[in-house]
């Protein structure tokens, strides 16, 4: 009988095999673990759910693996009531609640910061910019050239600028925490992410359209978007 050594031992236990970018083929990734979906997508995974969102600049290995994997990484979503919203052009993905209209019942995951107005306008005059620069170029801005667009919302006396001034830099500071404004390499710059593009639709255009007229007393105002007020959007 020939004698068990570790050496024979280890030429009989299966070999790990990895995939084509190194990373264990197995999804087992403890004892007893569960899971189907490999480290690099559970990653993705988590950090869609952790928001507030993907983006091929910023998690380059995560959304390879959410490219690899997009099919199971939508089942496990939509088991959580959770929809995957995703942007090849822009290569940037989030998720949000699934808006079921023949299940009004489902429950709400994610929950919902509330936005001022003046928040409101600060995304769409961001969003603005990012379609001005469409073409795969950065779109970067900074805090003073903002607020300068942005006193068209002070209404016609102007009155309290100063207070008015700390709303804008609320507004500012929320978008930073929220991770809508990046800051850059350079002082003071910032750069604006291109999730944007996707997150308002015609209805809250509208909206914010609405309340500059009645802030200005105008009959018309050019469209934030550079669309006319008729057109869907994402």
């Amino acid at each position: 009988m020939t004698e068990m050594t570790p050496e024979t031992a280890d030429a009989l236990s299966p070999a790990t095999t990895t995939d084509t970018d190194g990373e264990p083929a197995s999804a087992q990734l403890w004892d007893g673990d569960a899971g189907q979906l490999r480290d690099r997508s559970r990653r993705a995974l988590v950090q869609l759910v952790k928001g507030p969102y993907l983006s091929s600049a910023r998690h380059a290995n995560l959304w390879s693996a959410l490219l690899a994997d997009e099919a199971p990484i939508r089942s496990r979503l939509a088991d959580m009531y959770l929809d995957l919203v995703l942007d090849l052009e822009a290569e940037v993905a989030f998720v949000r609640n699934v808006a079921a209209v023949e299940r009004p019942d489902v429950p709400k995951v994610l929950r919902t910061a509330p936005l001022t107005f003046l928040d409101t306008a600060l995304l769409l005059h961001l969003r603005q910019q990012l379609l001005h620069d469409a073409g795969g170029s950065k779109t970067i801005v900074g805090h003073d050239e903002v607020a300068d667009q942005l006193k068209v919302y002070q209404g016609r006396d102007k009155a309290d600028p100063a207070g008015f001034a700390k709303r804008i830099d609320a507004s500012w500071n929320k978008m930073v925490r929220y991770g809508l404004l990046a800051s850059t390499s350079t002082e003071g710059r910032f750069e604006v992410s291109p999730v944007l593009r996707l997150v308002f639709g015609a209805e809250e255009i509208r909206a914010v359209q609405e309340e500059y007229r009645r802030l200005v007393g105008a009959d018309e105002v050019e469209p934030l978007d550079g669309t006319d007020d008729g057109e869907e959007d994402a």
